[in-house]
């Protein structure tokens, strides 16, 4: 027997360190070739490492959160012949990371199961644990915020992982029993004294420092505009009633995104992106749109490429594709930068207002706030209209208020107007 050892890998890019995210193997695993042994995070994406051999992991080179140099020790495996221990100059190279988007810090399920190691059977029935109140129950964080969603209260489920760890299959067998008493003391008024502790680590960590970054670095300004979309909306439903069995269903963001693409002909100081090291303002023709997206890994932005070439269902169709995609956790690199300005929704959580934090290096952002029916008057009559609010901010080291106000203005024109949209 010998010891295979593998090392972090050049990801490219002119990296010179990762962090590693998450283990999907431990100590003791058996393991084949191409299995994925752990994620490790980049400034921009999650990267597969996978095995290049068979054999059994015998040793772990760092902690999820670790930040690891490239070419530093990543796992060792023992593997059947001499291994490569010896050769201790083995480039890193030997691994081929597989780039995806940034998962969560701890996988949303259970631990993918290795070669020779059969699934854990689910647990289909379980009774009510009485813990004391005070008691952490074992859970990773994302078993946690999926008992907060289904309003489960930890301490009661019986935990099936090692060391009575709750596990997801856990929450569900808990939820198939239907409800049950809770233990002594376990009324809705009673004290809670219950704390935890979740690591900003992997994809959260990243989101932390890049909106510290943003909010750090630009001058951020914010301006609100109020916009009828009452008309916008007409046409949105008569399209969709004529064309959306055959072409798809249309949103409000590819009309938001063509409002876009027409406004910035006129306001291209809008469409760039500040390089503050080198004290350069890159304005770009084509009109990247980065669309942010929530998913169970955080938020990300893939991005809509040239979208001043797309059509209303064209630009539906790939919001579609790529929002899909980054939820899915299949999102590539490439579709999750470049972007040459960014519109943000919460859909119909969007509130009144919102002050959106600028995605660096670009210089504006366009925040989508909830349409609302509410009374307005018109020639002096008061009549009910659809409206909703923009709430976008700038970047006022580059782009001065008056800009932004006239730019603002102009989508509210090409909103308010629909057809205007169209005209070329």
């Amino acid at each position: 027997m010998g010891t295979h050892v593998i090392k972090m890998p050049d990801i490219g890019e002119g990296i010179a360190e990762v962090e590693l995210s998450v283990w999907h193997v431990k100590v003791g695993d058996l393991v084949v070739e191409d299995q994925v042994l752990a994620d490790v995070m980049t400034d921009k994406a999650m990267v597969d490492i996978p095995s290049p051999v068979h054999g059994r992991v015998i040793a772990l080179g760092g902690e999820p959160g670790e930040v690891m140099a490239v070419g530093s020790e990543l796992i060792r495996i023992e593997v059947e012949g001499a291994g490569n221990l010896k050769e201790s100059t083995q480039p890193a190279a030997e691994v081929q990371p597989v780039a995806k988007p940034a998962p969560a810090p701890e996988p949303a399920a259970a631990p993918r199961p290795v070669a020779a190691q059969p699934a854990a059977p689910r647990p289909v029935a379980q009774a009510p644990v009485a813990r004391d109140p005070d008691e952490r129950p074992l859970a990773s964080p994302a078993v946690r915020k999926h008992a907060l969603d289904l309003g489960i209260q930890l301490r009661l489920v019986q935990g099936s992982g090692p060391a009575g760890r709750i596990l997801h299959e856990d929450l569900e067998a808990y939820l198939a029993q239907g409800p049950s008493t809770p233990a002594k003391g376990g009324s809705g008024y009673a004290e809670r004294h219950d704390e935890e502790q979740i690591p900003v680590i992997g994809m959260r960590r990243k989101i932390a420092q890049r909106m510290q970054e943003a909010t750090q670095r630009a001058a951020h300004f914010s301006y609100v505009e109020e916009i009828d979309v009452t008309a916008l909306e007409e046409l949105r439903v008569h399209l969709n009633e004529k064309h959306g069995a055959s072409r798809g269903k249309l949103t409000l963001l590819p009309f938001l995104l063509r409002a876009l693409v027409v406004a910035l002909r006129d306001f291209p100081q809008m469409n760039a992106r500040y390089d503050d090291q080198a004290q350069v303002i890159h304005r770009s023709g084509a009109v990247h749109v980065g669309v942010a997206t929530q998913s169970d890994f955080g938020l990300m932005v893939p991005v809509v490429r040239h979208a001043e070439a797309r059509s209303l269902w064209d630009s539906a169709a790939e919001i579609s594709r790529l929002a899909t995609a980054a939820r899915n956790g299949k999102a590539s690199r490439d579709e999750l930068s470049g972007s040459t300005i960014t519109l943000t929704s919460l859909g119909a959580l969007g509130g009144i207002v919102s002050t959106p934090v600028l995605n660096l290096p670009e210089v504006a952002i366009v925040g989508v706030n909830k349409i609302v029916e509410r009374p307005v008057v018109i020639k002096g009559q008061i009549v009910v209209r659809k409206m909703m609010n923009l709430s976008s901010s700038f970047d006022h080291r580059v782009v001065d208020g008056m800009d932004a106000a006239q730019f603002i203005q102009a989508l509210r024109g090409l909103l308010e107007q629909p057809a205007t949209l169209f005209v070329d």
